[in-house]
């Protein structure tokens, strides 16, 4: 299984913008310095009242599909 680690900082208001659909990619680089896509919508399960705050590991499964994020900072 493939993973990414990202560190992310964003704020409960540009958050918003993800979840009301006016922004549908987040772009980060991981702690490998890779730059990095993925659809904002894998982050709905770690937002908290302050936004979206640590280190995440980004889990893909063989054929490169999204399979599941956790916080691990």
């Amino acid at each position: 299984m493939k993973e990414i680690i990202v560190s992310l900082h964003i704020s409960r208001e540009d958050y918003l913008s993800f979840y009301q659909g006016q922004v549908q990619t987040v772009v980060a680089t991981a702690t490998d310095g890779r730059t990095v896509r993925f659809p904002a919508l894998i982050l709905k399960h770690v937002v908290g009242h302050e936004g979206i705050h640590g280190t995440f590991r980004i889990r893909f499964d063989s054929s490169n599909k999204f399979d599941g994020i956790e916080r691990i900072k």
